[in-house]
Parts: C-alpha cells; structure tokens; sequence
C-alpha cells in the first residue's frame, strides 16, 4: 500500500508550522526513513498518515484513499504503528500487549472484555517467536523487560492485523547501538516478509543509511532532502542538522 502527501500542511493553533506544504509517494513496498532533528516535523508526518495529526491543508492518500474521518476505521486496520517509548501497558503480560495490536479490527464488546480467540492467541505466540522471544516472555509483564525486549513486544504488536504499512516513530531512540540494529532488522524482515511499506523516523544518519531504500529529511517542516542513502553525503547531514536558520534546502531527486 502506497502513500501519498500532496502539499501536506499541518499547523497548531499557537502558530507553530510543523509541516509546510510536504509532497512526496512512499512506493508499496519500500523501507523509507524520515530524518531530521528534533522539531523538524517527523513524528507529525508519521501521524497524519492513522489520522494522529490533523492536517490544515493539501492532504493524505493511502492505497488510494484520502485519509478522513471516513476512511480512518479502515485504514487503522492496515497501519500498524510501532512507539518510540514502546506504547505497552505496564502492568499486563506480553502475550497481552501482542495481542492488543488485534484491538482496531474487534467488536467493542470482545475489545472491553479483553477476550481474544485461540486463533487470535496463536497469531500471537507465533510472532513473538518470530521476534526471538520464548515461551518463558509469554506470561512475563511487559515493565520486567528491557528496553531492547519491550521493543520487540512493539514490533509483534505491530503486525497482529497483518497491516500493510508500518509508521515506525523513532522506535530505537531509547536503545543502545547494537540494540538498534537488532530491533531495525526485526522490523525490515518483518515487514519484507509481508510486503509491508514502513515509514521510520530517525536521528541516527548511519543507520539511516544501512537500512532504507530511501531517504527523506525534513527540516523546519519542509522536505530538504530526498533520494537514495548512497545520494546522501557528509555534507547533506551536516545541512540537515544544522541550525534551520542557517541551512537552505538540498534537493535530490530518488533515481
């Protein structure tokens, strides 16, 4: 599932412009990742996509479909989001955690009582192995994990309604650098086995460069940067990272 920002304007009501006028197509398929310093914008971008953020003005396509009001109840079901904090209830278990990411596509009254078929509890078992948990992290509540372990809860939660598209925001912002790479390869493999297109924000440039097909950096709201890792040089980081007074924008076309 593919998507579309056409002028994609997000603006407060205090006056901050945290996106201004931001086009570009995220291909179905494609691992694209979103950098920028903090305040650049990305995280609003990543949430206009579910509806998180309201725009005020252009607007947002997904697989086709505008994103609004009408269209959001269908299009949560094929956006699985995975939270730079983890986004998991302390207190229950991980198998409870997982299994939430199933909560978008239940009847209300199943979603309140917290009753999940065995079809539901084994989809679950089944990707929390796949993200190299054992049984013995079933039962386990998700506060007694650590970080790296709380993300990779995140990521099977993610995938429970197989979702056609991933927003990743900042997810290994608070992981140690072999943590990192261990939590993005879990999140490409994933998402490659199923076609997924993910739209990941980051701050860290190398790993930027290792794991997207694509890069997009933001600055002050504007897309300053877009093409390929192997287009984006020294000089490009230290434009983007730079105080966004003093930096005008690099533009590079994806080949």
């Amino acid at each position: 599932m593919d998507i579309r920002f056409d002028a994609t304007t997000v603006h407060y009501a205090d006056g901050t412009c945290a996106l201004d006028g931001v086009s570009f197509t995220v291909p179905a398929g494609q691992f694209c990742v979103v950098l920028g310093h903090s305040g650049a914008g990305k995280s609003t971008l990543l949430r206009t996509v579910n509806g998180l953020s309201a725009i005020t003005g252009g607007r947002v396509v997904v697989g086709g479909k505008p994103v609004n009001r009408k269209t959001l109840p269908f299009l949560r079901r094929r956006i699985g989001m995975v939270h730079q904090h983890y986004g998991l209830t302390a207190r229950a278990s991980v198998a409870t955690n997982v299994m939430a990411g199933a909560v978008p596509a239940m009847p209300f009254w199943r979603a309140m009582s917290g009753f999940y078929t065995p079809a539901l509890q084994d989809k679950a078992c089944a990707l929390i192995a796949a993200v190299g948990l054992d049984e013995a992290h079933l039962a386990r509540r998700a506060d007694r994990l650590s970080g790296g372990q709380q993300q990779r809860v995140g990521i099977a939660r993610a995938f429970m309604l197989d979702p056609a598209i991933i927003l990743a925001d900042e997810p290994v912002a608070s992981l140690d650098p072999r943590l990192s790479r261990e939590v993005l390869d879990l999140l490409r493999t994933q998402a490659r086995e199923r076609g997924a297109t993910v739209l990941c924000s980051l701050h860290q440039v190398d790993l930027a460069r290792d794991y997207a097909d694509r890069i997009v950096a933001l600055q002050g709201g504007r897309v300053v940067f877009d093409g390929p890792p192997a287009m984006f040089d020294d000089y490009d980081a230290k434009r983007i990272y730079a105080k966004q007074d003093a930096a005008a924008p690099v533009q590079a076309v994806l080949a």
